[in-house]
Order: C-alpha cells, then structure tokens, then sequence
C-alpha cells in the first residue's frame, strides 16, 4: 500500500542522532501542513540518507511517500509517520491545486465550465 500525503512544509525540526547497537543513526522530523476547508499540520520523520538527498526547505510543496507504524509502551500507543520517498513540487502535472477533482470526476460544457456537482454521484448510488 503506498500512503502518500501532500502538503506544505512549515517547520524543520532540529536533526537528532545517536548510537544503537546496529550503529549510528540521525533522523529529522518535519511539519507537513495540508491544505483543505480545515487545514491540518502532520509531523513527518525523515531516517539516514533520506535526510540529506530530500534537501527540504521551509515554505516547499511536496508530497510525502508514508508508512505508518504503531507501537506500544507501559500502555500507551505511540505512532510513527516515516517518508520513505519524498516529490518536490505539486502532485497534479502541470501544478494544480491538491485539493482539485481528480480528471475522472470534471465534466465541462462548450463554455468550458465545470458542471460537476456532487449531487450527480449520489444520484447513482444504490442506496
């Protein structure tokens, strides 16, 4: 399954790093905020390499490739957002917005308006 998410970066967050016993490790956290009616900020973990070949930058468009991953501690449930693969710029060719109908979904007249509307879809369904 690739999870993916489009957003707005509005902070980095200071790289951290360590010893394990696998070796050294170094990871960044980054804020992706997605647009929408309610616009919602999603904290982002970038692991190794992924850091310094993304070269993220405050204020870029881009989309994030996730996996999500929960774990448990004394109780509690912790969940990681880690970018496997991220794309500069929008996700739609040509730059368009992400929140804009997939082309599958727009239908225009010979003006060239749009006349989707949601409606026409819940005229379809069974039930």
């Amino acid at each position: 399954m690739d999870l993916q998410i489009t957003g707005k970066v509005t902070q980095i967050l200071e790289e951290q790093s360590g010893e394990s016993k696998n070796g050294p490790w170094k990871k960044r956290d980054f804020i992706l905020e997605i647009p929408g009616k309610y616009p919602r900020k999603v904290c982002i973990t970038q692991w190794g390499d992924q850091i310094d070949q993304s070269n993220i930058q405050e204020g870029e468009q881009l989309t994030a490739h996730i996996d999500l991953q929960s774990r448990e501690y004394n109780g509690r449930w912790y969940t990681d957002v880690k970018a496997w693969k991220i794309e500069k710029g929008s996700p739609a060719a040509g730059g368009g917005d992400p929140r804009e109908l997939p082309p599958s979904l727009q239908s225009y007249d010979e003006d060239g308006e749009n006349t989707f509307k949601i409606d026409d879809i819940n005229d379809d369904l069974p039930f």
